[in-house]
């Protein structure tokens, strides 16, 4: 793997992934990029993000309306995914610190190498339209 050379491609997703907040799928990617690179398929795009997360550049989010989604920060942080419209909002400082991690493992004989913390409900977006609705 340390032997894939450089891309034009996939250095244009990275820059774009580390640009943006929204925590986009590879279709997102694909339509915000093809303009640049008239050439550029789908299923590039999807080999590059894998890629991208296998050489822990990005990572994935997790699947939201049957979609794999990804990030451009790296750095340990959690994430609220709305169940309504599917919105991903980082939540920084708010994942199980060390010491709970290393609790968890003694209790359960495991050792923690990293911790992926997702909470799922509804944003305030939906909320609002769910209590619209109701009234």
């Amino acid at each position: 793997m340390n032997n894939v050379r450089q891309s034009k491609k996939r250095d244009a997703m990275l820059a774009l992934l580390r640009q943006t907040d929204c925590h986009p799928s590879a279709d997102w990617v694909y339509h915000r990029i093809r303009a640049e690179f008239p050439d550029l398929s789908l299923g590039t795009v999807y080999r590059n993000l894998n890629l991208l997360c296998d050489r822990r550049l990005i990572r994935r989010v997790g699947t939201v309306n049957g979609q794999e989604r990804y990030d451009g920060v790296t750095e340990p942080h959690s994430h609220f995914i709305c169940n309504g419209c599917g919105a991903i909002i980082d939540l920084p400082g708010q994942t199980p610190d060390q010491d709970w991690l290393d609790a968890a493992g003694v209790q359960y004989g495991f050792r923690a190498e990293g911790c992926e913390f997702i909470v799922r409900g509804l944003c305030r977006y939906c909320l609002d339209r769910q209590s619209d609705a109701q009234t």
